[in-house]
């Protein structure tokens, strides 16, 4: 399944955002592909960040990433470079921006 997200970076902590995802924990990129994602790219004009994730099951990828204390870490960090988080709760699961159109 594809899902696509919208967060926000806070406009004084984008070049600090953009670092942190050139470090990108190993054991997180481990993580994130045994909880069954394939690809996960993050898309960013001005503040808007614009996720596209290829995954077995959202649900499922957030249930096992959510507790996870790699994650945690990684999560309470971007959570200081962003004004809008990726969201781990049960309606974040099936959340995603709808599909408009598709070729």
């Amino acid at each position: 399944m594809r899902i696509a997200l919208r967060t926000k970076v806070r406009a004084d902590r984008i070049e600090e955002y953009e670092a942190a995802h050139r470090e990108v924990p190993g054991e997180l990129v481990a993580a994130i592909r045994r909880a069954g994602a394939t690809t996960w790219t993050i898309w960013r004009s001005g503040t808007d960040l614009f996720h596209v994730i290829e995954c077995d099951d959202y649900a499922r990828l957030l249930a096992e990433l959510e507790h996870l204390p790699v994650n945690v870490t990684w999560q309470a960090r971007m959570a200081e470079l962003l004004d809008v988080v990726h969201d781990y709760t049960d309606e974040g699961s099936s959340a995603g921006l709808p599909v408009v159109w598709e070729l």
